[in-house]
């Protein structure tokens, strides 16, 4: 059954560099998922230059939603799985949930986002291999202007929440800062 790591943090935290450190420093073959779309020209580029930053022998596969439908078959000789990031995951999967952002329908898009958890906890605890999941902490900002955006930040929060209390260890980024954090799991206070 593989271990699942957690890493939390804001926007440029330093989340997905330590991660990236984490699978380096395994002594196994490492499979990184991504999950960002090329929808624009600078989202490209982003994208472009993570490639660029990751060792060529790590396998690369662009998942942008349904992880585990969407893995094929040679992800098993994987030692070590870096999912960067459930943040955009949760994304693409509400945008797949309307062609109209103004007419999502919210219990779709819950519905969604639980069968994304349960399928994906399903498939790291049926596997051998250790899983890293990115995923930005969107609680602390400020409330959306509008109502997509709040509804995002609320399925977000609920997929965090529930990857914290399956993970065997939650980190927290704050400034390029390793804060350990899954020391309070198990207390009852889990939600």
């Amino acid at each position: 059954m593989g271990k699942l790591t957690l890493i939390l943090g804001g926007a440029r935290s330093g989340k997905s560099s330590l991660a990236q450190r984490l699978a380096e420093t395994q002594n196994q073959p490492v499979l990184y998922i991504a999950t960002a779309q090329g929808l624009d020209q600078e989202m490209i580029e982003r994208i472009q230059r993570h490639k660029q930053e990751r060792p060529m022998h790590w396998q690369t596969l662009e998942i942008p939603s349904h992880v585990r439908k969407n893995l094929t078959s040679n992800w098993t000789e994987a030692g070590f799985v870096l999912l960067d990031c459930s943040t955009l995951l949760i994304a693409n999967l509400l945008l797949e949930t309307s062609i109209d952002p103004d007419l999502l329908n919210e219990n779709q898009a819950q519905r969604a986002v639980q069968q994304e958890f349960e399928e994906l906890v399903d498939l790291i605890r049926s596997g051998k291999p250790d899983w890293v999941i990115v995923s930005n902490e969107v609680g602390m900002g400020l409330v959306p202007p509008y109502p997509l955006g709040r509804v995002y930040r609320d399925l977000l929060g609920w997929f965090n929440q529930r990857l914290a209390a399956v993970a065997d260890e939650v980190i927290w980024m704050v400034a390029g800062i390793p804060i350990p954090i899954s020391q309070y799991r198990n207390q009852g206070l889990e939600p």
